[in-house]
């Protein structure tokens, strides 16, 4: 008998195994003697489509913080809007994003770059002999991390870390493969001695709405942890800029309401601020940190605590399987198939 979300499950509690090899492609880019920049980079621009935008949107604020001018765009944005998103293609390292290698509006967007002056292309992906990788300058790619379900998992994980290599690389950081080393094994701890919380969490039909918030490069990662829900779940999920929440969105919150902060350590403090607000207002509270978390109202209701002792760029990838977890229990829960998320395909070709 088939059971509901055997894919997606084994691909979610396997990722530390993919992590390993993303580590290794990613050592293997930073020891390459000439990265494929322009001759006088101005820019980097990441693009992707769904959750590889979201995963462009954390990767360029790991960039901007090594003091690149970087920024994010969707393939359709890149591909339609090329001078908008880039004013200066010959000048810009363009890193584009795709599981599969196959996406129409990344591969559209490939060449709307190369038709407008633009050169170098990184491309990280999971299948390196894809049309994507074929266009590329240079070609990152984790096979291991290659999925049979729909929803992204330990694909989008395993490109993180390769692009926090990447950006790591470019930066001239030779130290960033081994402060990252132990990722895999923090992995599998979070995964065995959280999973009893993201299942408990997901089965209780007391909550109706999921908001996760983060700042930094963990505005990306609460973004993609929103779109899980919605995949998999089909379940009403917001993302916000953790401080953003009180102006406007806040309106949403009651005691059905369960709100997911990804804090950082460069504002939690200030992170941890609203969690309490929002928990005054009746709503459930799930903290993600690497160290204990203490909010003005008392103690959060729900925590993930990864210990890893890694500043919140290095450790980006914990936030991850927990909240995927939680999605794919919120859907089992509801009845649903986490392998065949409604309406949707592994792959968008137009």
């Amino acid at each position: 008998m088939i059971q509901r979300g055997q894919h997606t499950l084994r691909e979610i509690l396997s990722q530390p195994e993919a992590w390993a090899e993303a580590l290794e492609v990613g050592r293997a880019a930073a020891a390459m003697q000439t990265l494929p920049t322009p001759a006088s980079p101005s820019a980097i621009l990441f693009t992707g489509c769904g959750s590889t935008y979201y995963l462009s949107l954390a990767a360029a604020a790991l960039a901007r913080q090594r003091g690149w001018a970087a920024s994010a765009a969707p393939g359709s944005e890149v591909w339609l809007f090329t001078d908008t998103v880039m004013p200066q293609p010959d000048r810009t390292l363009l890193v584009a994003i795709s599981r599969s290698g196959e996406t129409t509006e990344t591969i559209n967007a490939v060449e709307a770059f190369r038709r407008r002056g633009g050169q170098a292309v990184v491309v990280i992906t999971c299948y390196p002999d894809s049309s994507l990788a074929h266009m590329a300058t240079l070609t990152l790619a984790v096979p291991g991390a290659q999925e049979q379900s729909v929803a992204q998992t330990r694909s989008f994980a395993s490109m993180l870390i390769v692009c926090q290599l990447l950006v790591a690389a470019l930066a001239g950081d030779s130290h960033a493969g081994q402060r990252l080393a132990a990722l895999p094994e923090i992995g599998r701890r979070l995964i065995t001695d959280y999973r009893d919380l993201a299942r408990n969490l997901g089965a209780d039909q007391a909550w109706q709405r999921f908001f996760f918030l983060g700042n930094g490069p963990c505005y990306g990662l609460a973004c993609e942890a929103m779109l899980k829900m919605k995949e998999m779940s089909l379940s009403y999920s917001e993302a916000y800029h953790s401080l953003e929440f009180r102006h406007g969105p806040k309106s949403m919150v009651d005691d059905s309401t369960l709100v997911i902060g990804l804090l950082s350590e460069t504002a939690q403090a200030q992170e941890a601020a609203v969690l309490g607000d929002m928990q005054h207002l009746g709503a459930g509270i799930l903290t993600l940190s690497d160290e204990p978390i203490h909010l003005l109202s008392g103690r959060p209701s729900h925590a993930v605590q990864f210990g890893s002792g890694l500043p919140t760029a290095d450790r980006l990838v914990l936030y991850l399987p927990v909240l995927q977890l939680l999605a794919f229990e919120r859907a089992l829960a509801k009845g649903l198939d986490p392998d065949g998320p409604r309406n949707l395909t592994a792959v968008v070709t137009l």
